[in-house]
């Protein structure tokens, strides 16, 4: 059973995700929060799988909730999904570098939703599709944060840990990668487990998104 956190600070916004999430038959929501303040406080005192955490709310905001439960730093991090009717660069950026593992826009289907937080309870991160490639292109012309090249990347990494960044960096899933690379699931798994703490990140979107930002490969045109 996946667990789930929501802060929003719209009641009917609040009630609306709970509706929909809580109704799949694998998800149970186990706390709401009208701001980051207490957004923090349930999830440390519940620890969720997952936290859909909103931007623009009193008190502490979404961002600031986002760095407490999974930015650099925190030891046991809890898994957040920004979920926001914001398109604002600065917003997802932002989330981005807090921490967060996905980041998607509250007009996005209800199956896409529901998709995402499994995807992030699962590990994997998620992304508005309609943001991808404008985020990435701008993370690797004005946000490198950690100036590594293609070669120091080549000097972190084993050369089987290279392939799976490559192919992370193209969105393929554990399954695809591993019938590429003609290995077993498992093996990806344990591969990306070893790497990511390599790279400094937490989910395969910020694997993605470093492999990107410093130019182990190029964003697509």
């Amino acid at each position: 059973m996946i667990r789930v956190v929501i802060a929003d600070d719209q009641p009917l916004i609040r009630a609306g995700l709970a509706t929909l999430i809580g109704a799949e038959p694998d998800i149970e929501v186990v706390g709401v929060a009208e701001d980051g303040v207490r957004a923090v406080e349930i999830a440390q005192e519940r620890r969720p799988d997952v936290v859909c955490m909103d931007i623009r709310m009193p008190g502490q905001d979404g961002i600031a909730a986002t760095r407490a439960l999974c930015g650099p730093g925190v030891e046991d991090p809890i898994p957040v999904l920004v979920l926001t009717t914001f398109d604002i660069d600065d917003y997802v950026f932002g989330a981005l570098e807090a921490g967060a593992s996905g980041f998607l826009l509250k007009d996005a289907e209800p199956a896409v939703i529901v998709a995402a937080v499994r995807s992030v309870a699962s590990g994997n991160g998620t992304i508005d599709q309609t943001l991808t490639r404008r985020v990435l292109r701008e993370f690797t012309t004005r946000r490198q944060t950690q100036p590594v090249t293609a070669g120091r990347a080549s000097e972190l990494l084993t050369s089987r840990e290279l392939d799976i960044l490559l192919l992370l960096a193209q969105g393929m899933s554990n399954d695809e990668i591993a019938e590429q690379l003609y290995l077993e699931v498992s093996t990806v798994k344990s591969h990306l487990a070893r790497m990511m703490p390599k790279l400094g990140v937490r989910s395969r979107l910020q694997a993605a998104v470093w492999a990107y930002q410093n130019r182990v490969v190029e964003v697509p045109d």
